[in-house]
């Protein structure tokens, strides 16, 4: 059986590494089940690591965030117009985020109908095209600090090219604090003011503000121009479940795409498409992934390897869903060795197993 492996010492170095960095608050982003990594496992890690403050996406995550949590903050990381998502917000404690008109209008009925008081962060859109008020609908922003069942108790902006456009992102950054001196002016305090994620805290100086939103940078898959400690975690392990010999001439895989050109040694790893090995992740996280076609790779002469006693074999014929033939002509490998793979947790089907050890 497959399963995702987390060095959870490793992971615990890289969240200080990630608080002595930003030097301020830093909210926890388990969005994406917990960024591949499982969002339970994920969450408490950061909870032990004395993070306070959390933030999915997905109203669904709430229950568990409840069940997983003590007194700390989650933060929704987007507006919504839905009535029954508002409610959900409202009736969790969670933070919500408004970046319309409409949505604060929502919010504020579904607090009301729930006789509560619910926290809010306004959200500006300074280049990303998605959720937030426009730097020009700052009268709009400034309205929905009146609505009397809305608590506003901070600001944020999400950055779009943080990975690799410093000058853009400085750009949109003072874009930003322009739109935040101007809310102030109008309603006093607005609470946290926060930009960063986790493309821009390593990437680009000055983005702080008074905290930061992380959650890429502690699994080290995030991409950054000027090196940092963070070390690359996650690998898929499964162990080899047979071997066979097959004569020169052999197809293997469906479509018969590969011939043995030797007498080959076939190791058969349980793994596949269906657990997110040969799905292709351009750049880890902002970029669409697709099934490396095997077809694409023969033609370009690509190989993809499965480490299996601490050396890299190569995988033929088509990737499977659930199993991978890998040629170890030459070898001792078994059935019962360890078969690892280095891939994107973005990519692992979340009902693999996530192993913190």
């Amino acid at each position: 059986m497959s399963r995702y492996v987390i060095d959870k010492k490793a992971l615990g170095e890289n969240i200080e590494y990630i608080k002595e960095k930003a030097g301020v608050p830093v909210i926890g982003v388990v969005k994406g089940n917990g960024y591949g990594f499982g969002i339970r496992e994920f969450t408490l890690a950061l909870k032990e690591h004395g993070i306070s403050t959390f933030a999915v996406t997905e109203v669904t995550d709430l229950p568990v965030m409840k069940e997983l949590l003590d007194g700390e903050d989650v933060l929704i990381l987007r507006s919504t117009c839905i009535e029954s998502e508002a409610e959900s917000i409202a009736s969790y404690g969670a933070i919500a985020t408004i970046g319309s008109a409409e949505s604060a209008r929502v919010m504020n009925a579904a607090a009301e109908k729930l006789g509560v008081k619910v926290r809010c962060h306004i959200k500006i859109d300074t280049g990303l095209g998605r959720y937030g008020f426009m730097p020009g609908e700052v009268e709009e922003a400034i309205k929905c600090y009146s609505l009397p069942n809305l608590k506003f108790t901070g600001i944020y902006t999400h950055f779009s090219q943080a990975f690799e456009n410093a000058p853009l992102t400085k750009a949109q950054l003072e874009v930003f604090k322009d739109t935040v001196k101007q809310i102030e002016s109008a309603v006093g305090d607005v609470g946290v003011v926060h930009a960063a994620n986790s493309p821009a805290l390593l990437n680009v100086d000055g983005v702080s503000l008074d905290a930061v939103r992380i959650g890429s940078a502690f699994t080290g898959r995030v991409i950054t121009k000027n090196g940092s400690n963070l070390k690359r975690l996650g690998v898929l392990e499964a162990e080899v479940v047979e071997t066979k010999v097959v004569p020169k001439g052999y197809k293997v895989g469906y479509v018969g795409l590969y011939t043995t050109k030797r007498e080959t040694k076939i190791a058969i790893v349980p793994f596949g498409h269906g657990d997110g090995f040969g799905l292709e992740v351009a750049k880890e996280e902002y970029k669409p992934f697709h099934i490396l076609s095997t077809t694409k790779r023969v033609l370009k002469k690509q190989k993809i390897y499965i480490n299996i006693g601490g050396r890299n074999y190569p995988v033929i014929g088509c990737i499977g869903l659930t199993h991978t033939a890998v040629d170890v002509t030459g070898s001792e490998v078994r059935a019962g060795d360890i078969a690892k793979a280095d891939i994107s947790p973005l990519m692992v089907n979340a009902r693999v197993p996530r192993v913190y050890e």
